[in-house]
Parts: structure tokens; sequence; C-alpha cells
């Protein structure tokens, strides 16, 4: 299906001559030679009075009727570009974002990466459909890749800040706002953050060819200070004794503390060290000493 009206398609940015107004507001020359396609440009739809006989640069998009209709408030990213936009609503189709044009433009179900929520940013590109109406994708790993620049200047336990891209069975991809590419492994992740999510993440690993490997978790030293506080904070809630130990399972540690054994074991060892804790018979306990506190 052509979705052209004359000589112009909505998501067009065009030059257009004022040739007549009306109460509504001014007609724009199509370039038919027939004046029932001139394109109106409504007052609300103009970011300052437009007289006849000017030229001005439009938007152009379909009314509710399906007539073509313009706006000067053009959009901020143009057809093949790449950015971050914001989800405005979804539907049982798709969604639609907010590019700064008139109206939001269309997301598919097949262009998606996760689901997205209203509210939410995420990566898009804009193209046209095969109706040839503005569209946009979450699917811009290309683009990225083409965009980004390798991580020079980076050391490692340094924090960047980026958002999800996309996901694969290891992890997640981020796209700084260095313009560096970074993987997060499943691993590294204290939760599961969503496609668009912007994070603070720790530099672990320098790649050769300028990636990053980045992580959610604080720095050994600095978590085993957060983990410790979460142990005395398990304790103090149930009233200074639990039966967690160095022997408990994975699992059993993970649920209820969200750290893995081996952080759960240095921040028990560190508790120990200075007297805040003590163990008996496979029960921690706190020590007069924190409970005093």
């Amino acid at each position: 299906m052509d979705n052209r009206m004359g000589k112009y398609a909505p998501g067009d940015v065009v030059d257009l001559i004022a040739v007549r107004k009306s109460e509504m507001g001014v007609f724009l020359d199509a370039g038919t030679g027939n004046t029932s396609d001139d394109i109106l440009l409504h007052n609300v739809q103009q970011t300052h009075n437009i007289d006849v006989g000017q030229t001005v640069k439009v938007y152009l998009y379909k009314d509710p009727k399906g007539r073509l209709t313009a706006s000067m408030r053009l959009p901020q990213m143009q057809e093949g570009q790449v950015a971050r936009v914001e989800v405005i609503n979804t539907t049982r189709d798709g969604a639609f974002v907010n590019i700064g044009a008139e109206r939001g433009v269309f997301m598919p179900h097949a262009g998606r990466r996760g689901i997205p929520r209203k509210g939410e940013k995420v990566w898009v590109k804009l193209y046209r459909d095969k109706s040839g109406r503005p569209a946009v994708t979450m699917e811009v790993e290309d683009e990225l890749r083409q965009a980004s620049r390798p991580a020079e200047g980076v050391n490692i336990g340094d924090t960047v800040t980026g958002s999800v891209y996309n996901y694969s069975d290891q992890g997640a991809f981020i796209f700084t706002k260095d313009r560096f590419i970074a993987f997060l492994h499943n691993d590294e992740m204290t939760e599961r953050p969503r496609v668009g999510q912007e994070l603070d993440l720790r530099v672990t690993y320098l790649r050769e060819d300028g990636r990053l490997n980045v992580s959610m978790r604080l720095a050994k030293e600095n978590a085993m200070g957060a983990d410790a506080e979460k142990i005395l904070e398990v304790l103090r809630a149930r009233g200074g004794q639990m039966p967690y130990n160095d022997d408990s399972p994975p699992e059993i540690i993970k649920a209820k503390f969200n750290i893995s054994k081996s952080a759960f074991k240095r921040a028990v060892g560190r508790l120990l060290k200075h007297r805040l804790i003590e163990q008996k018979e496979g029960w921690i306990y706190l020590t007069e000493t924190e409970g005093s506190k």
C-alpha cells in the first residue's frame, strides 16, 4: 500500500510555502497544482505566526480523519537514526514513542526488545514501514556498534553510566553515555535490569576490542561491608540469632541474603574478626557488643 498523498507522505520533514489563511490556520502548497490538496498547518501546530508567502519547515502526519496535516514541531531524529526515547503508550499491537514530533510513532511487537512500559526510555531506530508510515524498532545493534567508540582512558574500578539495549543468553549489552559498548554478564547482576534501564556500573575488564565488561556488584572490599550489614540486619530482625552458617546451601543463602555463598562466607569472616557475631552449634548469634547498639 502506498501511503503517499500527492508528493508527500506522513513522516516527511519538508519546506512548504503558505498560500492562504483561514480561521483554523494556514494552508501550505502541496505542490500538486490542486488547491484541495493544500496541507493545513493549524494554529495550535504553529510555534510562531506564519503569514501567506512565507516558507516554513514542517513535519507531516495524518490527522484522525486520515488527512495529511502539518506541524512546526519537528522530530528530534531522522529516518535511519537511533535515539533513546520515551514510551508514551502501549497497546495490544505494540507501543508508541515520543520522537519530539506532533504525534507519537508506532513500534510494532516485532521490533521490541523485552516488553517496554509507559514512561520508560528505550533505544530505537526510526524507519518507514511497508506502507510508508514512520515507525521505530528496538533492533539497534548495528547502529549502536557503528556509533560506539573504543573505551579509552577507562580503568578497572571506574564507574560508567549506560542503558541496556539488548540481551543474550549470557547477559545484557549496554551503551554508555560516553558511547562505549559494555557487557554485563548474568553473574554480575544483582537484579535483572529491564531493556532501556539506565545503570551505574563498575568496570571489571578492559577488552582488546575496546569494549568493557562491567558489574552491578560493588568491589569486594566494599561489597563485604554491604554484605556484612545484610547479615546483621537479618540477625537483628530475628532477635539476634539465625540458623544460617557456612554449611547452609547456596540457594538458601541467595534467597535469604541475595548474595553468593562465597560472599556470605567472606562477610561472616569479617563479622567474626570484629567480634560482632559468634557461631555455636551451626547457629550464628549477635555478640553482646553488637546487641548493645
